[in-house]
């Protein structure tokens, strides 16, 4: 679904079916160096289970067009202008780790319009190491090399996203090379980022959410880790679900995640 916000072209995935505005909206926001198709198979059952779904490509991914966004509050009053053109007044908003941090903030300004607050693969705050940041502008396939080897919790995954026989760290490799060579900006990995380096209003946002929260965790998660959420899942008096992943638990663990989906949203 192509749309125009803020002037510039933008995209979100349905999830297969056409996106109606009159049902409950889910709004999916993905990760650094990451595009929509991150979130396909929670998207697909949340268009087939009665949710209108709008899986977003952020600025400067993939089918959206750039300029990137170098901040977490420029990518969520994005993401609200997103919901007023596609006639939303109202949506449940989930992200993973960047995507996390822009659907908090979102919350925050807007808690009238905002149903549920789903943050996986999260943490607040949500530093980045200096030799990541640097890798990320100086050498960016070397920064995705080292994602890729903190994100995954085994070398041998189980059967999973989509399927039996998918290698995990080859596929999210090979996503993350794409959106970084489909745009213009060699420093999108950087910009991304820096952005979740540099956010300092989540303990301050938190205050103002007033819908239930659910923070939904891989236990051996290396770049967000489960131990430290406590801060922010305090402030959001948030429900905190495990699942046996790592920071790529949608694509390592789908079935317990989307188990965890469900039992957030009801």
């Amino acid at each position: 679904m192509k749309l125009t916000v803020q002037g510039r072209e933008a995209y979100a995935y349905t999830g297969g079916k056409p996106f109606d505005p009159s049902l409950p909206t889910l709004a999916f926001v993905h990760g650094a160096l990451n595009d929509h198709s991150v979130w396909t198979l929670l998207a697909r059952w949340a268009a087939h289970h009665g949710f209108g779904v709008l899986a977003v490509d952020l600025p400067g991914h993939m089918r959206s067009a750039g300029p990137a966004l170098t901040s977490v509050q420029a990518m969520a009053d994005w993401l609200l202008a997103l919901l007023d053109t596609a006639g939303v007044n109202q949506a449940a908003l989930a992200g993973h780790s960047l995507g996390s941090l822009v659907a908090l903030e979102a919350a925050a300004r807007a808690p009238e319009r905002t149903t549920r607050l789903l943050m996986f693969g999260t943490t607040y705050p949500m530093p980045v190491s200096e030799a990541l940041l640097g890798a990320s502008r100086d050498a960016p396939h070397k920064a995705i090399d080292m994602t890729i080897s903190y994100s995954f919790s085994s070398l041998a995954a189980k059967p999973s996203y989509p399927g039996p026989g998918v290698w995990l760290r080859g596929s999210a490799r090979g996503l993350m090379r794409q959106v970084l060579a489909h745009g213009s900006d060699r420093l999108l990995f950087h910009t991304d980022f820096a952005a979740c380096n540099e956010y300092r209003g989540g303990l301050a946002a938190a205050e103002r959410v007033r819908c239930a929260a659910h923070l939904i965790l891989g236990a051996a998660d290396q770049m967000t880790p489960p131990r430290s959420t406590r801060d922010i899942a305090t402030a959001l008096k948030a429900t905190v679900q495990t699942v046996p992943a790592g920071h790529f638990l949608m694509q390592e663990c789908p079935d317990p995640v989307l188990n965890a989906m469900r039992e957030a949203l009801k």
